[in-house]
């Protein structure tokens, strides 16, 4: 998961890291790893901490609104605080680069989750990487009503039908 991660930033990184005076080109990869960390670690500790709900209500959202989300604000600030101390830049310019970089990534990263046809990125497969050995996807489930009932299919609406998609077996 971390790998496909790191290459969608890279996929999207041109104007706000390789691009970017500020950043060293030598140091492009580890800038672009900065921002993966960010949004991957954001994540984890979102999960661990029991807030799947949020991870969730981001994903469902199909990346309408990303920049808003506070899991998004949380991964920009990470990323801001990282690119402050791993390469000195100030805090408008690793803030820009945050704000600009996470949104873009986020949304490609929701859609390409939600999208039936892609099969690089499965979100019961991200939940279950990182919310690690103690996480149970199945609970979660069960949670929102998706879990196993007659002839498999959850009966209900909102949420339910909307959780569905993100959630493909």
């Amino acid at each position: 998961m971390f790998d496909q991660l790191l290459s969608l930033v890279k996929e999207n990184a041109g104007a706000d890291i390789i691009e970017n005076t500020a950043i060293p080109n030598e140091r492009n990869d580890e800038a672009v790893e900065a921002a993966t960390h960010s949004i991957s670690d954001t994540f984890r500790n979102a999960i661990q901490s029991g807030n799947a709900q949020e991870v969730i209500q981001l994903f469902n959202d199909n990346g309408n609104n990303v920049s808003t989300h506070p899991l998004a604000q949380n991964m920009q600030g990470n990323l801001t605080d990282r690119l402050t101390k791993q390469f000195g830049l100030s805090g408008a310019q690793a803030g820009g680069i945050a704000s600009s970089l996470i949104p873009m990534v986020l949304s490609k990263f929701i859609h390409r989750t939600n999208d039936p046809n892609d099969n690089s990125f499965n979100l019961s497969s991200i939940l279950g990487h990182l919310g690690g050995s103690n996480f149970d996807v199945s609970s979660v489930l069960n949670q929102f009503g998706l879990g196993n009932k007659t002839g498999g299919e959850s009966s209900g609406g909102g949420i339910t039908d909307a959780l569905k998609n993100i959630f493909r077996k």
